[in-house]
């Protein structure tokens, strides 16, 4: 029984007998919220996009709710087991994920077997951030624009080699997007985490990839690997000197967001009191600054109706890139 369903239990009691109503101790508990340390899970390994998002907010969140929140880190599955872990954690509104749209808008479209529905496990906060995503190659091709990539891999001949945080991942799909579009034979290398990727990618080992820009940055200043566009469908300010990849190859966008989610019956207070506190973490000055030093940016959801609209929108997108792309199903 949820928590709304044994207060409105106990205040019917109550009227029916004509008594004050007394409420539970875990009821009265509730709004004290938050009665203890908060949870933060996160689906990838640390030093990553969400990863740096989820210790800037958390931080933040701390000094304005007088509770700790932890960051617990849970990789594995392309964000599928700590997606999982919160569906199945204490709907008190003390756990929560921040996440991209891999184990959220993509998933679905490529498995119908996850441990976990979307609609009826999760319940959307707010979208706090857009992680800026990047196109990017080794210096030795001499390529320095996206017209100059596509005419560089059909001299070349033969599979152009792309890499990516794994299966599923945004940068996967980015890859067999771009493959779709401009019908170049491209060929996946799936690694162990984007940072692996772009290590190989510096060496020569693979041709391309589409990488967060936080990851990818420290390989971008030294020089060992050279980003020529960003992946969403318009120009980012934060990254203005950049075309997007759309600008050559038309119907190519590519966005990854990051959000917030709760287990479904998490009561509403507790839910909406997150997402008024999201909301003034993601305005701070110093949080921004933050988030804008590693080409994040920060965006809020108008409500969290608007961010459950959101999502679901993006979940139909994700069916239509895959279907695009020709990604299988995973069996």
């Amino acid at each position: 029984m949820t928590t709304r369903s044994v207060r409105r239990r106990v205040l019917n009691t109550a009227l029916l007998l004509g008594v004050p109503p007394v409420l539970p101790i875990a009821v009265r508990a509730q709004e004290a919220y938050p009665a203890r340390p908060l949870r933060m899970i996160v689906p990838y390994p640390s030093g990553g996009a969400i990863d740096t998002i989820a210790r800037t907010v958390a931080e933040q969140l701390s000094r304005q709710m007088g509770q700790p929140v932890l960051v617990d880190n849970r990789p594995g599955a392309g964000g599928r087991v700590a997606t999982e872990i919160l569906a199945r954690a204490q709907a008190d509104g003390h756990t929560m994920l921040i996440t991209t749209a891999a184990p959220i808008s993509v998933a679905p479209a490529l498995t119908n077997k996850l441990p976990y529905a979307v609609e009826k496990d999760l319940l959307p906060v707010a979208r706090v951030a857009e992680i800026i995503n990047v196109m990017l190659v080794n210096p030795a091709s001499g390529v320095g624009s996206v017209a100059e990539f596509v005419e560089w891999a059909r001299r070349k001949g033969g599979p152009i080699r792309y890499g990516s945080a794994g299966v599923g991942s945004a940068d996967h799909l980015a890859g067999e997007l771009f493959q779709s579009l401009t019908g170049l034979p491209m060929l996946h290398v799936p690694y162990k985490g984007g940072g692996a990727a772009l290590v190989d990618l510096s060496s020569g080992v693979i041709d391309v990839g589409f990488s967060t820009y936080v990851v990818a940055s420290p390989l971008i200043t030294s020089k060992k690997i050279n980003v020529i566009a960003v992946t969403t469908g318009e120009r980012q300010a934060l990254l203005s000197n950049l075309q997007t990849v759309a600008e050559t190859v038309p119907g190519f966008s590519i966005s990854n967001w990051a959000g917030v989610f709760v287990p479904k019956e998490t009561p509403i207070a507790a839910a909406r009191r997150l997402y008024t506190e999201l909301g003034k973490a993601v305005s701070v000055a110093g949080v921004r600054e933050k988030l804008n030093a590693a080409a994040i940016e920060t965006v809020f959801s108008k409500s969290m109706d608007e961010f459950s609209g959101f999502v679901r929108d993006d979940t139909r997108q994700w069916a239509r890139i895959v279907k695009q792309a020709g990604v299988p199903m995973e069996q």
